[in-house]
């Protein structure tokens, strides 16, 4: 008999670890304050959900590609929110964002002897994507330090820290790929929070010069509209690497269904619904930022995206549980990097929580 193929060793789904101090949230009589998980807890706007409805009978296969709609209001898009003119050929829908994340590197032929780059304290799938082509990771935020790599992930505002890069420092990022000839892909799923600096994207004519070869850059609708569960993105960039992953993703059939195809649509065109979710979440951080500093944390970073990144100077599982004693469940920054980085240390404080549960946590810090 035959054995069944192994699958690439991956780590251990790192959520599983902080069971305990779940548990141990979830037994506070007020009940927990999960603000673990960057999951957005608003409503969907209105328009998308009419949308979605109103395209729901669907007996046919969509278009990888994407509709003729879709594709020209991911365009549309990019022109009005980031001055990028782009042609809607050079953007492609996908199935969420993080299925291109970890398919990226596999869809661009590397393997085993490649190299990928990713951020010295980052979200754990660029890493996964890497494994699942044996590719080795390279983490580092130092272009000069990245060598020959055949792909580089920036991430801009970042998870877990909410770090801002500046246009100095994806300049240099771009320039790297002109001198090596790897592709750099921009993770822009949180470019509409910034909040103490305005993000850029790779694609700006500030940091390319209007130059898009071997550079993509990644969007969501997963925060900005409250549409995780529509598992909706895009990715743009060079017209040439958009027609090979299209190529290659119409053969693995990634398909974004045709009614999210049609919600899509209605969500990149209303910017209305996005500063009622900038102006929630920001009220949010008003609330959470201020009480952890008064019960002795010290943020870092945290100029954008949805997280604090927090620290009591001491491990983070130590935090961890030291929260979940107060009902409140974080992430511990040793799922973002090793101990060299110092996310040990730190742990992640999401925003994605109703008014009435940050309200709640910011009480609760009161009382320590």
């Amino acid at each position: 008999m035959s054995e069944v193929p192994r699958a690439r060793a991956l780590p251990d789904f790192p959520w599983d670890t902080i069971a305990g101090a779940k548990a141990r949230a979830a037994a506070h009589p007020d009940g927990i304050v999960d603000l673990s998980v960057g999951t957005p807890v608003d409503p969907t706007p209105a328009p998308v959900r009419e949308a979605l409805a109103a395209a729901a009978d669907a007996p046919g296969y969509p278009a990888t590609t994407g509709t003729p709609d879709l594709r020209a209001a991911q365009a549309g898009y990019l022109a009005r929110r980031f001055g990028v003119p782009i042609e809607a050929d050079a953007t492609l829908p996908l199935i969420g964002t993080k299925e291109f994340v970890a398919w990226l590197p596999t869809l661009l032929g590397l393997g085993p002897g490649d190299r990928v780059v990713v951020p010295s304290v980052a979200y754990p799938t660029y890493a996964v994507g890497a494994a699942l082509c044996g590719a080795t990771v390279v983490p580092t935020d130092d272009p000069g330090q990245a060598g020959d790599a055949r792909l580089a992930w920036v991430n801009s505002p970042g998870n877990p820290t909410g770090r801002i890069a500046s246009e100095d420092e994806l300049r240099a990022w771009v320039e790297w790929s002109r001198a090596t000839g790897g592709v750099l892909a921009g993770d822009e799923c949180y470019a509409e929070f910034g909040w103490e600096a305005e993000p850029a994207t790779v694609l700006g004519e500030p940091i390319s010069g209007g130059d898009h070869q071997r550079l993509l850059a990644l969007h969501s609708l997963s925060k900005r509209s409250n549409m995780a569960g529509y598992r909706a993105g895009f990715v743009a960039g060079d017209p040439a690497l958009i027609r090979r992953l299209l190529e290659m993703r119409k053969h693995a059939g990634m398909i974004p269904p045709g009614p999210i195809q049609a919600a899509s649509v209605a969500a990149y065109g209303d910017d209305a619904h996005v500063a009622e979710q900038r102006a929630r979440y920001l009220g949010r951080r008003a609330v959470l930022a201020p009480a952890l500093a008064a019960a002795g944390f010290r943020i870092e970073h945290s100029e954008g995206s949805l997280y604090l990144w927090a620290t009591r100077e001491e491990n983070c599982r130590e935090t961890v549980d030291f929260l979940a004693g107060h009902g409140i469940l974080v992430a511990p920054g040793d799922f973002y990097g090793d101990p060299t980085t110092g996310a040990d240390r730190f742990v992640r404080v999401a925003l994605t929580a109703t008014d009435e549960r940050i309200a709640a946590a910011a009480r609760r810090l009161s009382e320590n």
